[in-house]
């Protein structure tokens, strides 16, 4: 389950996303160089062979940390992607291209919105979509929709079975949560699944949130909504999935955001702003380049690791989720802050990492030394104790 939005003005182009995935399944930001490649070369994506292109772009990545494929990202032309699942009344193959390796590939491949509609659909019909894409649940498959920005617009691009595709230029404003939207791929929804993941309730918040948005910062704070309650609100079955900003804790679905991405594009001009953690309501959003890789630590995986950053902030995050309204307010006035001198000027990335580092270990020492008793309803709580156990990770 994810949130994506855009939003097209007349002088820049908007886009964001938050990718929701399982509680422990961490993100990466990986950064590839511009690569090229000798006739008859042949790809490893996550679960199948294709033929390589002559010449790759430069890419930044945010991928979870066992595919191939991302689940957002940006190249070196100003083009930036997100995808999102999206439920239908056709059964993905069970091996193929994941959406993640469609979405990696466009980037790697295309210069522009308009080319990478065109990359994805024809790499759909040479090599199909399918192959596994979760991470407790490795046969989780579904078919995925796009948004693909760059400097001059916007397209959305959704994929319901094969050879069922309908793409379209955005004008305006436009969100994608896990809803097919586009005249004539309605039908194709399977409604229960769709219903489950709250798709309407969310893209009713990311579509007003995207019309309203006139630069980065406002985009943030849509990916941090956590809806009319002000903070996480847990339903039985799906958590938190009533909203943007993700908590994870239903009894059928377990979804959870992983990382954030905002982008303001404009032409010569591309700025990026990952999180590279999870849970964008305690996460800050640090400026990123192309051409500038950061070292954000050890590679991390579904065990707890403190010397990689998603885990380092996962402390943080599973801490302040046991009484938000009580803790999230002892790290967001510095927090927005911070995120608003860096929207008006970002400093170089290695610094702005260097600086989340410090005020990452600053917040989590305040917020565990205010720490008191679990506030979540008992099936979240007893949800996270098997996530912390998986990961290993301690008290």
């Amino acid at each position: 389950m994810c949130d994506c939005l855009v939003t097209v003005l007349p002088d820049r182009v908007l886009f964001a996303k938050n990718s929701d995935r399982d509680p422990n399944e961490a993100q990466v930001l990986d950064w590839q160089p511009p690569r090229r490649y000798s006739s008859g070369t042949r790809l490893r994506c996550t679960w199948i062979e294709i033929p390589q292109a002559e010449a790759t772009h430069a890419v930044l990545l945010s991928r979870p940390y066992w595919m191939w494929g991302a689940e957002m990202g940006a190249n070196e032309h100003g083009l930036v992607i997100g995808n999102e699942a999206v439920f239908t009344r056709h059964a993905p193959a069970t091996v193929g291209l994941t959406g993640m390796d469609l979405l990696r590939l466009a980037l790697e491949r295309a210069s522009s919105a308009a080319q990478a509609v065109e990359v994805i659909v024809g790499l759909m019909a040479a090599h199909g979509q399918g192959g596994g894409c979760g991470h407790e649940h490795r046969d989780f498959r579904y078919y995925s929709s796009f948004l693909m920005a760059d400097p001059t617009g916007a397209y959305v691009l959704e994929t319901a079975g094969a050879g069922r595709w309908a793409a379209e230029r955005i004008t305006g404003a436009w969100s994608i949560s896990n809803a097919l939207t586009l005249p004539g791929m309605a039908p194709e929804s399977e409604p229960v699944r769709t219903r489950l993941c709250a798709a309407g309730a969310r893209r009713n918040r990311t579509m007003a949130a995207a019309a309203a948005a006139r630069d980065g910062g406002d985009l943030m704070r849509a990916l941090r909504d956590h809806g009319n309650a002000g903070g996480p609100r847990y339903g039985l079955l799906a958590g938190g999935l009533g909203a943007p900003c993700v908590h994870a804790g239903g009894v059928l679905a377990g979804a959870q955001t992983t990382a954030s991405w905002v982008s303001e594009l404009r032409p010569g001009l591309a700025r990026h702003w990952a999180t590279g953690t999870a849970a964008p309501c305690t996460s800050l959003f640090k400026p990123v380049r192309i051409d500038s890789p950061v070292d954000c630590g050890a590679p991390p995986t579904d065990r707890a690791d403190s010397s990689s950053l998603w885990w380092r902030h996962e402390r943080l995050h599973r801490q302040v989720l046991r009484d938000p309204a009580r803790l999230l307010p002892l790290l967001t006035g510095e927090r927005d802050a911070l995120e608003s001198e860096w929207l008006a000027q970002p400093p170089e990335p290695r610094a702005a990492f260097a600086e989340g580092d410090r005020r990452l270990e600053e917040w989590t020492r305040r917020v565990g030394l205010a720490s008191g008793a679990d506030r979540r309803p008992a099936h979240v709580r007893r949800y996270w104790a098997v996530r912390r156990r998986r990961a290993a990770m301690s008290p």
